[in-house]
């Protein structure tokens, strides 16, 4: 056998590896810089809220495929944007904590200026694409948009605690994208979904801080726990947990059903939050109601999705 032959075999095996190795990197570096499961998880509430405005005012899929397609592109690309913007601001800090320091923007694999461009051509091209909705659906994407990008991440984040606060207005924004693309005039559902989620967002963001209550301490951001403490975090936490009791009575319109099971797991969430005034480990209780929310959030958007197909 011809051993240049060989060792040209090899050379392209070891070549086409490389290649493979280097579109996967590429890909998670991707993923890590659009906050992957974040992305999605502000997609599903404007999907829903699509859906929603066809359930509600009886409008066929058919005629509106289009519409739907385009908000859901558009939406998208916006919120990448935001994400993306975010990732450009926060390097810095991103690079002292362990959870964010292999993000691209730190380990220098994308370039701080190529980020800041992407960030903001994908924003620019997701508002063009909604442009071809409605001026309302424009608009609530734009608060979402600003609210993270300017009021969060570039002015409140680092300076005070409402920063969470603040910073839930434009995850829950989502859904009423979604209903104003089709139907410019608001509805009691989307808008109490909407409420639902801006309120959702605090226990489940103060979890999150409070399992990473050292990296955030190092870093210097104001989180509520880093700066009041973790029993003033936890107070807080059942105080937002339990305002979303009687919000699930709003939404009659989608069954008695979708109320009576929504109802029962805001009951099991505050009793978990009741468990964090005694138990001595707050990292698990954290990680517990993070967990919890994450389940409650998506199930509640997917049930609301299932009993008006039902």
């Amino acid at each position: 056998m011809n051993k240049d032959l060989v060792l040209s075999e090899k050379e392209v095996v070891k070549a086409e590896l490389s290649n493979q190795r280097n579109i996967s990197r590429f890909l998670i570096d991707i993923k890590r810089l659009t906050k992957g499961l974040v992305l999605v998880s502000n997609i599903l509430p404007v999907f829903t809220g699509l859906w929603l405005a066809l359930y509600l005012t009886n409008i066929s899929f058919t005629a509106y495929w289009d519409v739907f397609l385009v908000t859901l592109i558009g939406s998208t690309l916006v919120i990448a944007g935001a994400l993306i913007i975010n990732n450009w601001f926060d390097a810095d800090i991103d690079a002292k904590m362990s959870r964010t320091k292999k993000r691209p923007t730190v380990t220098g694999r994308f370039s701080l200026n190529t980020v800041l461009m992407t960030g903001i051509g994908l924003s620019l091209l997701g508002f063009f694409f909604l442009l071809f909705t409605t001026f309302e659906a424009v608009i609530f994407a734009f608060i979402g948009w600003f609210t993270y990008v300017v009021l969060y991440t570039m002015w409140s984040k680092r300076r005070y605690t409402l920063n969470t606060v603040i910073g839930s207005v434009s995850g829950a924004v989502t859904p009423l994208i979604g209903w104003s693309a089709i139907e410019p005039d608001l509805h009691t559902v989307p808008v109490m979904l909407s409420v639902i989620l801006f309120i959702w967002q605090m226990p489940h963001t103060y979890a999150i801080e409070i399992k990473y209550l050292k990296e955030y301490e190092e870093a210097g951001v104001k989180m509520l726990p880093v700066v009041h403490g973790i029993s003033k975090t936890r107070r807080h936490m059942m105080v937002y947990i339990a305002l979303l009791l009687p919000l699930s009575f709003t939404l009659m319109q989608l069954g008695p059903t979708f109320v009576i099971t929504i109802t029962l797991l805001n009951i099991i969430w505050l009793l978990l939050a009741v468990r964090g005034f005694f138990m001595n480990d707050d990292l698990k209780w954290a990680r517990w109601n993070f967990l919890y929310s994450v389940n409650y959030i998506t199930f509640l958007f997917l049930m609301t999705i299932v009993v008006t197909v039902a």
